[in-house]
């Protein structure tokens, strides 16, 4: 239950951070994607079901108060979720650069994606403006704020698994 609550605070925290406050850095119009820094923590830390959940929820939070096309962020989000959640079995959660690695990667896709659809729906916006003017400038600023809250979020989910493993231990003495 607790794990639960935490979770839900976290996205609520990423999302406020990302969206509302953000908006007071007037230097610059590129906002850093907390929410999939997020996604790829919680996928890389407790698997693909975690991650995934985590991605959908993060994803229509987005979708309701900003999305242009509703449920793709919820989709592209659950699925980035899923998919560096394959990840859990394999990579040791400590390691920061396996992190830094797998946001980078998620967010080319991801803007690359959103691109494309722009493009569909009638957005005529050069490659090469998209590039340098949003995509590479929002990848550097999630990759600064990957490695701040990366750590974050690991320390949390460590106190997390202290306390449940205290709470089992404790439970199981009392039978």
């Amino acid at each position: 239950m607790r794990r639960k609550v935490v979770s839900i605070l976290l996205i609520f925290a990423c999302f406020l951070v990302q969206s509302a406050l953000w908006n007071l850095f007037t230097f610059t119009t590129v906002r850093p994607n907390l929410m999939l820094v997020l996604i790829v923590s919680f996928g890389l830390m407790h698997g693909s079901r975690s991650g995934m959940l985590i991605g959908f929820i993060s994803g229509i939070l987005v979708d309701l108060l900003y999305g242009s096309f509703f449920g793709i962020n919820a989709l592209l989000y659950m699925y980035i979720g899923y998919f560096i959640g394959k990840a859990y079995q394999v990579f040791f959660d400590e390691d920061i650069r396996v992190a830094i690695g797998a946001v980078a990667v998620c967010d080319v896709i991801y803007n690359m994606i959103f691109y494309v659809i722009k493009f569909i729906f009638g957005a005529r916006y050069s490659l090469g403006a998209f590039l340098i003017r949003i995509m590479i400038p929002e990848i550097i600023i999630t990759l600064i704020f990957t490695v701040i809250l990366y750590r974050l979020f690991f320390i949390i989910n460590k106190k997390l698994l202290e306390t449940e493993q205290e709470d089992q231990e404790s439970s199981w003495l009392l039978r």
